[in-house]
């Protein structure tokens, strides 16, 4: 048996699956540490080099080989591939997988949200480990397969919302669940997002720069000629590619919360934003301006039921809610009976506990760094707290409802179990996405 077969079947064999234990109760690294084996190295390969992907890619570069890296600007493409002079390069990740698949462990996914899950898919479904940055998909049932996939091929997986990893997040989200400020009953989360240009209309067509390879940035999207402001960066506030404001920031600041209540499948979603983009054909284009939207969970074994209110664009929950304190650009508050988590930071790992409430001890895993996590998953340590099946699926789908009420521009009672809002069957094509031909989602 050749050294590359039998360092695969290690890795393959140890990728331990479940739950990434955070609490006390939780599986635990070993403490020792052994000398690496150059056959237990990692095989990289990134899927989107730039933004968040030269970052992730870094990672990688660091805790394995990268013998492969995949961007559609080939700018971009060039300059990465200084970095890692022995990867081979693609602009089309199903390329690449394709040809590279035998000499591949574990894949990064850091493109525009609305190419995740083609990417992801196709590698896990090859055996692939898979880190892809938040949120994790770009629809409800991307989410929802994501992590069945994820679980049924045994592979080690995280979203990029790298403040799981910290320790003030996991403090308190413990204490809240050890219930240090009583039942809450309603919770609050803000954003200065967006900070690129939304709620307007599809750009004049211009020519590609011939740099981009524009049908494979499209990927598995609708066709519609290149224009300036998509790529790099203001494809977020548009429908076909991003999340707009909610999915580029609220896996970061739910997320504390989301970890303290379980904040998932709630029964209700409603959105309010401004007065004319339910009156415009633009709000088929792209996410408001600004956007209000109340999630409504019902009870369940460890809560009752909970509010929670998401706020963008300038839009803030009033400074009464913690006696007059001045509000950051981004942060939650989390508000129970006896008192209130507040935090003033994107990744609530920063909180001040306001309320005459006894802090009580709580005891949390600590994580070694957020990719870290992946990497000793890869290794046959314990989940990433943030794995698709367990954590960022869910997370992901909760978020993205929000956008499904902003498309709505009503009520939006939902059925968790079958993916539906009830009633208005018009919005399935929001929750699940038609590929274009020549990109897989189901099987």
């Amino acid at each position: 048996m050749s050294d590359r077969a039998s360092r695969r079947q290690f890795l393959q064999a140890s990728a331990a699956t479940g739950i990434g234990f955070w609490v006390a109760a939780g599986a635990r690294a070993q403490d020792e540490k052994k000398e690496e084996s150059p056959n237990d190295r990692i095989a990289m390969a990134s899927i989107g080099i730039g933004g968040k992907g030269s970052s992730d890619s870094e990672d990688a570069g660091r805790h394995g080989d990268m013998v492969a890296i995949c961007d559609v600007d080939k700018k971009r493409l060039e300059g990465t591939a200084r970095r890692f002079p022995k990867a081979k390069t693609y602009t089309d990740f199903r390329k690449m997988l394709d040809e590279m698949g035998p000499s591949i462990d574990a894949v990064t996914v850091s493109t525009p949200d609305h190419t995740h899950t083609a990417a992801a898919l196709m590698a896990m479904r090859m055996g692939k480990h898979c880190f892809c940055q938040k949120p994790l998909t770009h629809t409800i049932h991307e989410a929802r397969l994501m992590g069945k996939v994820a679980r049924e091929m045994g592979v080690a997986t995280q979203m990029g919302n790298q403040g799981t990893a910290e320790n003030g997040l996991r403090e308190a989200a413990a204490m809240i669940r050890a219930g240090m400020i009583g039942t809450v009953n309603e919770v609050h989360v803000w954003t200065n997002r967006p900070i690129w240009p939304q709620g307007g209309g599809r750009p004049e067509s211009v020519p590609c720069p011939e740099h981009i390879e524009w049908d494979l940035w499209l990927g598995p999207a609708r066709e519609r000629p290149y224009g300036p402001g998509y790529h790099p960066f203001a494809w977020r506030g548009f429908w076909d590619f991003g999340t707009g404001a909610l999915g580029d920031m609220a896996c970061h600041t739910m997320n504390m919360p989301f970890a303290a209540l379980d904040l998932r499948n709630p029964v209700s979603v409603e959105a309010e934003t401004w007065d004319d983009y339910a009156k415009e054909a633009d709000r088929y284009e792209t996410y408001p301006k600004w956007s209000i939207i109340t999630f409504e969970f019902p009870a369940n074994d460890a809560r009752p039921a909970v509010k929670v209110m998401w706020y963008d664009g300038g839009k803030l929950p009033s400074t009464d809610l913690v006696g007059g304190r001045k509000l950051a650009e981004s942060g939650c508050m989390v508000i129970g009976e006896k008192g209130t988590v507040f935090s003033p930071n994107d990744y609530g790992a920063e909180f001040e506990i306001i309320g005459d409430v006894t802090k009580p001890e709580v005891e949390i895993d600590k994580s070694p760094g957020h990719f870290e996590e992946w990497v000793r998953a890869i290794k046959g340590g314990p989940a990433a707290m943030s794995n698709f099946p367990d954590y960022a699926g869910p997370l992901t789908e909760t978020i993205l409802l929000g956008n499904l009420a902003l498309r709505a521009q009503h009520k939006v009672e939902w059925d968790a179990e079958n993916l539906q809002a009830k009633g208005a069957a018009w919005l399935d094509e929001i929750v699940k996405p038609t590929y274009r031909a020549g990109y897989v989602l189901d099987v």
